[in-house]
C-alpha cells in the first residue's frame, strides 16, 4: 500500500533526510587511502546518533553495520569491516539511512578514493546524471515507468549496465515502501505519482554487464564480471511543482 505523506510527517522526513545527507558527507570527508571501511561507519554511525536519529541500516534483516559500504565491483550492501582498506584509485559506495521521529531518510552517493581512472570518474558522473535525469519525471501525474526509463535511457546510450535485480522504493515510516521504483520501464505505465509519495530513487549502474551475483556473507552484491559499479541516490518527494530532494545537501 502506497502510503501518502501530510505536511506534518513530510517536515519530519526533511529533518531525516537532511541528517542522512550530512551523514554521507561527514563519511566522505573522512575517505582516505588506509582507513577501513569499519572506521567510516563508525563516523556514520555516532554522527546519526548525535543527532538524535537511529541508523535505519543498523540491525535492519541482521545487517552488522550503520551504512553500506561497498568497494570497487561491490553494487550494494557492503559490510563494514576492520579488514577491508581502501586504496587510491577504488571508488567506494557510502548508503546510509537515517530514522529521525519515525520517519525515515535513505541517500547514496559513490566517491573516489585519491586519484581515480578516468573511466572510473566517468561512470560515476554518468551515474549521477542518470539520477537527475530519472528525478525530472518525478512529478504529480506522472508515472513510475517515466523515471526508469529515463535512467536507463541515459545510462544505456553509453554502454553502461543497468542494475534490474534491485530497485528503488518508496520511504517513509518504514524504510522499504511501496511502489517499486526499478531504474528500467516504460514511459507511460507503471503506478501513477502523487502529490505527497515519497521514493528513493537510486540508480545503480555498471561498467559491464548489468548481472549480478551475491557473495557469501549473504549480503554484499557485486557485478558478475568484475567490473566497476557506482550508486547514486536521494529520497525524493513528489509535490505539486518540483521534486524535493530531501536528502541533498549541498
Amino acid at each position: 500500500m502506497i502510503k501518502i505523506k501530510n505536511s506534518e510527517q513530510l517536515v519530519m522526513m526533511q529533518k531525516a533526510g537532511r541528517i542522512t545527507g550530512e551523514a554521507i558527507l561527514k563519511a566522505r570527508d573522512h575517505i582516505k587511502e588506509g582507513i577501513s571501511t569499519k572506521e567510516l561507519d563508525t563516523v556514520i554511525h555516532d554522527y546519526i546518533v548525535k543527532c538524535g536519529a537511529y541508523p535505519s541500516f543498523l540491525g535492519y534483516g541482521g545487517f552488522p553495520g550503520s551504512a553500506c559500504i561497498s568497494i570497487n565491483d561491490e553494487i550494494i550492501h557492503g559490510i563494514p569491516k576492520k579488514d577491508r582498506i581502501l586504496h587510491e584509485g577504488d571508488i567506494v559506495k557510502i548508503d546510509v539511512g537515517a530514522r529521525y521521529r519515525g520517519f525515515h531518510g535513505d541517500s547514496a552517493n559513490t566517491f573516489g578514493v585519491g586519484k581515480i581512472s578516468a573511466e572510473a570518474q566517468a561512470l560515476i558522473d554518468a551515474t549521477r546524471e542518470s539520477f537527475f535525469k530519472g528525478v525530472s519525471f518525478a512529478k504529480n501525474g506522472n508515472r513510475i515507468g517515466d523515471i526508469g526509463s529515463a535512467v536507463c535511457e541515459y545510462a544505456s546510450s553509453r554502454g553502461y549496465g543497468v542494475v534490474r535485480q534491485y530497485v528503488g522504493h518508496g520511504v517513509g515510516s518504514e524504510l522499504h515502501e511501496d511502489p517499486e521504483v526499478p531504474n528500467f520501464g516504460t514511459a507511460g505505465r507503471g503506478q501513477r505519482l502523487y502529490t505527497g509519495m515519497t521514493i528513493a530513487i537510486e540508480p545503480m549502474i555498471n561498467m559491464g554487464t548489468h548481472e549480478v551475483r551475491v557473495l557469501g556473507d549473504k549480503w554484499t552484491v557485486v557485478t558478475a564480471d568484475g567490473k566497476l559499479s557506482a550508486h547514486y541516490e536521494h529520497t525524493v518527494a513528489i509535490t505539486d511543482g518540483e521534486p524535493v530532494l530531501m536528502t541533498k545537501v549541498e
